[in-house]
């Protein structure tokens, strides 16, 4: 009886974790390795932050071959220097070519559909 309440349990937690949206990458390596990539600017204290990832997990759901999606949160090193590089702003969205090349930015909230059409 006890084994099968802890396996109903593990196979719930299971499936809570694949239901839930992934999360993005805070480091940007991938910038520049072949493929288009977006990172948003990310503050925590601003309500679009929220919403525009959530956009960002639709598009990805469609093209996630396509094109990289990944985040610059500010306070973070990784964050701060990729802010001052570019000169971006919180709650921007930055696209990169398949070079690393900045080639559009914009601010949020860019709908998934938005998103999609940068790439193509």
């Amino acid at each position: 009886m006890t084994l099968g309440v802890i396996v109903s349990i593990v196979i719930l937690f299971a499936v809570v974790f694949n239901v839930m949206p992934k999360g993005f990458k805070t480091t940007h390596e991938q910038i520049g390795t072949g493929k288009p990539a977006f990172v948003f600017v990310y503050d925590p204290n601003l309500a679009v932050s929220n919403s525009q990832t959530e956009q960002m997990n639709e598009a990805r759901d469609q093209i996630s071959e396509q094109a990289f999606f990944l985040i610059a949160r500010i306070g973070t090193p990784e964050g701060d220097q990729l802010i001052a590089k570019y000169r971006a702003s919180p709650a921007e969205m930055l696209l990169f070519d398949p070079a690393g090349n900045l080639v559009k930015r914009q601010y949020a909230l860019r709908t998934a559909a938005e998103l999609m059409q940068w790439v193509n």
